[in-house]
């Protein structure tokens, strides 16, 4: 799936996201400042999250509830050091809970992530929009 978007349309983009069942476990890869965080936000929103959401950059991981009581884990690993810091704050946990997890910066724990993901990849256009393919 490949989709070019602004900032205006993430809404829609987070809709069409769900709508193609992703594996619960979604690593989101791009530079800082792309928009991942923005992304996940929106991700959250559509799966029933109604609590105001943010970036996890100091607390490595926040963790949400939907109005069906589901759970949805939003984790922010760009300060680990190595992935001992991520088995450390009990990762695996959350990994194999069978609930939703959006990990930004997963490729600072590369061993942890299990076989089966799905992958968006965020980038930005010449024109400032967001170019997302999602694997």
């Amino acid at each position: 799936m490949e989709i070019i978007y602004s900032i205006d349309e993430i809404q829609e983009v987070a809709k069409k996201i769900i709508a193609e069942n992703p594996n619960k476990i979604v690593l989101l890869h791009g530079d800082m400042g792309v928009g991942k965080t923005t992304l996940i936000k929106a991700l959250s929103k559509e799966l029933g999250v109604k609590d105001a959401t943010s970036s996890p950059t100091f607390s490595l991981v926040n963790e949400y509830q939907t109005v069906k009581n589901q759970y949805v884990y939003h984790f922010d690993v760009y300060r680990l050091k190595n992935e001992t810091e991520a088995l450390d704050m009990g990762i695996d946990d959350y990994l194999y809970s069978g609930n939703w997890c959006f990990i930004e910066w997963a490729e600072k724990i590369p061993n942890l992530i299990p076989d089966v993901h799905s992958i968006i990849n965020l980038s930005q256009t010449a024109d400032g929009k967001r170019h997302l393919r999602m694997t």
